[in-house]
């Protein structure tokens, strides 16, 4: 049977025909649709057109009822964008569509990151891409495993008005620390909070953020689950930050696990020598463990 369009649905659909249309004249080749029928497109952004040494990819996707009811759902792909600066820009990212709610806001988006760029590069002027310094830079994903599908974590699009349906006075919840595990001078270790929703993802990131060995760390890649009694769904978001892959693997696993109001944070210190594969092993049993020892799961098989 056919979906039931309703006029709400229609006149959405035209406007972001129309926005759509509008970014791709202006951006020209900078714009790129990846799948029009579901919605999901894709810019890439510099802070400097003639020489873009500092560059991000802002990939969009549009839900059903944006803009009258919700935001674009979004993920900024960036290796030098981490902890405080990405809280930062997503702040004001957010910010914005709360200022513009209703209205078309992508090129506002848009020329958000490029300022934000250009701020970066003006305060930062030897900063290049990748920052080796601070980068595994382990790009061999040749094992068997298969590599999450992460077009499977857009398909809850009609749950993103949660993020604004958040109160101000939300308490921060409990953060547990799991035991590390070392292998080769790196050494990953998990962090574990209950949350039930976005803003307390956030406020969790921020708290973590906070004890500077976790804020040093080489790479915090995170995920979570939200379960939403009233849509019997699940809002659900990963985050490599800049450890390829890493947190697709990590949704992957407690999605396998079937957890649900949780998020797992694995931070790694990067040891100096490549682990390959066996960087992926460690992450998800740092992130199995504190799962079994919370009550999460009573799992306890190891992954090799």
């Amino acid at each position: 049977m056919a979906d039931i369009i309703t006029p709400g649905d229609d006149e959405d659909l035209q406007t972001q025909i129309e926005e759509v249309e509008a970014l791709s004249s202006i951006y020209g080749d900078e714009w790129c649709v990846i799948d029009e029928a579901s919605r999901i497109f894709c810019i890439k952004i510099s802070a400097d057109l003639e020489e873009p040494k500092l560059t991000a990819c802002l990939q969009i996707i549009l839900p059903p009822d944006y803009p009258s009811a919700a935001p674009p759902i979004y993920q900024i792909n960036a290796v030098w964008l981490r902890g405080p600066e990405r809280a930062k820009l997503a702040n004001s990212l957010e910010d914005i569509y709360v200022e513009h709610a209703g209205e078309s806001i992508l090129y506002l988006w848009v020329e958000k990151v490029r300022d934000f760029l250009v701020e970066k590069s003006q305060n930062s002027e030897t900063v290049e891409e990748p920052e080796k310094v601070n980068m595994t830079a382990e790009k061999d994903v040749d094992d068997d495993e298969d590599i999450p599908d992460l077009s499977s974590l857009r398909l809850n699009t009609e749950n993103v008005h949660l993020f604004l349906e958040q109160a101000n006075d939300e308490e921060l919840p409990p953060i547990k620390h799991g035991n590390p595990i070392t292998d080769r001078r790196s050494t990953f270790q998990p962090h574990l909070a209950p949350v039930v929703t976005p803003r307390q993802v956030k406020m969790v990131l921020e708290k973590l953020y906070e004890n500077k060995k976790i804020a040093s760390a080489t790479h915090n890649i995170y995920a979570y689950r939200i379960y939403c009694e009233d849509k019997h769904s699940f809002l659900q978001d990963c985050e490599d930050d800049g450890e390829t892959a890493a947190g697709g693997r990590l949704l992957h696993l407690l999605q396998i696990l079937d957890v649900r109001n949780v998020m797992v944070v694995v931070s790694r210190w990067f040891g100096g020598i490549l682990l390959g594969p066996d960087r992926f092993k460690h992450i998800n049993n740092c992130a199995r463990n504190i799962l079994v020892e919370e009550g999460y799961t009573a799992s306890t098989i190891w992954l090799v």
